[in-house]
């Protein structure tokens, strides 16, 4: 399950937030489970935020997040569990398109 700061409205300045992933991967373990536990209530507090997943075999698990005027932050995530990856997505969706 989602923590409450992910399980509520993102930052207006976020426009896109995207994971990349292996499918099968041990590596990317961690990534996949915190789709599968969070998406649906990240979704509901952000039904106009795009959520993208890519998956590709053999790739990093990643996230990416875009911001107002172009800004993109991404973080590893590789080999990290579900809840290591919640803390990382909540780090940098909190860092709001600072440089």
């Amino acid at each position: 399950m989602a923590s409450t700061a992910l399980s509520r409205a993102f930052p207006a300045a976020l426009k896109e937030v995207r994971f990349h992933m292996c499918q099968s991967g041990q590596a990317s373990a961690g990534a996949r489970q915190f789709i599968e536990s969070s998406y649906k209530s990240i979704k509901q507090s952000n039904p106009e935020l795009p959520f993208l997943i890519r998956e590709a075999s053999g790739a990093p698990a990643r996230i990416f997040a875009r911001f107002d005027r172009g800004v993109e932050k991404h973080a590893e995530l590789d080999g990290l569990s579900a809840s290591d990856v919640e803390k990382k997505v909540t780090e940098l969706i909190s860092q709001g398109g600072k440089a």
